[in-house]
């Protein structure tokens, strides 16, 4: 079966030409969303990939369609191929149900794989650069030294019996910060 999937991304874009093409493709069923492409939730697209069955061809007629990003089109892509389901993208030309078209996919997810090699190496320059500056990335402490021994203090306070003063929720809302900072805090070993 070729079920066809077209997508604009505004309330007044028209999907008219997108139907045309889907249905001149010989399309079967097709499913059509008016949503952003950055968005995860695309409800028609959920319907076509729930449809899909092997042997099956999901025709579009260009890429940015169906991705939010190359990366998204290749898992995509991948997810189909698992499946045994072709993609036709009618404005490229290109068709996995052939060995050309296949090749054109693989060539795709190598230039991701690089571009995504050179983010991390550009990244980690980035940080090397920064640490030899005397920069320091992360988030800063929520607690001062100070506050950190004043949280020592209050968990380590015992009332005549030998039982803890505060609990660790007292402690959090005398401080500020949630249970979760405390703990990491009083230890910063524990995991969790």
């Amino acid at each position: 079966m070729r079920i066809g999937y077209g997508r604009v991304s505004t309330t007044d874009q028209n999907l008219d030409v997108q139907r045309a093409a889907l249905e001149a493709a010989g399309c079967e069923e097709i499913y059509l969303d008016k949503i952003s492409g950055k968005l995860t939730n695309r409800p028609e697209l959920d319907k076509v990939m729930t449809r899909l069955r092997a042997g099956d061809t999901l025709v579009i007629t260009k890429l940015d369609r169906l991705g939010r990003s190359l990366k998204h089109l290749l898992e995509v892509s991948a997810e189909l191929e698992a499946r045994a389901v072709d993609l036709v993208v009618l404005d490229q030309g290109l068709d996995t149900s052939t060995p050309v078209g296949r090749f054109m996919f693989q060539i795709l997810g190598a230039v991701a794989e690089f571009e995504r090699s050179l983010n991390v190496e550009r990244t980690m320059d980035g940080l090397a650069s920064a640490r030899a500056k005397g920069k320091v990335g992360g988030r800063k402490n929520a607690l001062t030294p100070a506050q950190v021994r004043h949280a020592r203090f209050m968990r380590d306070e015992r009332d005549e019996d030998g039982r803890p003063r505060h609990t660790v929720q007292e402690i959090a809302d005398e401080l500020g910060v949630g249970r979760a900072t405390i703990y990491r805090a009083l230890d910063p070993d524990r995991v969790g």
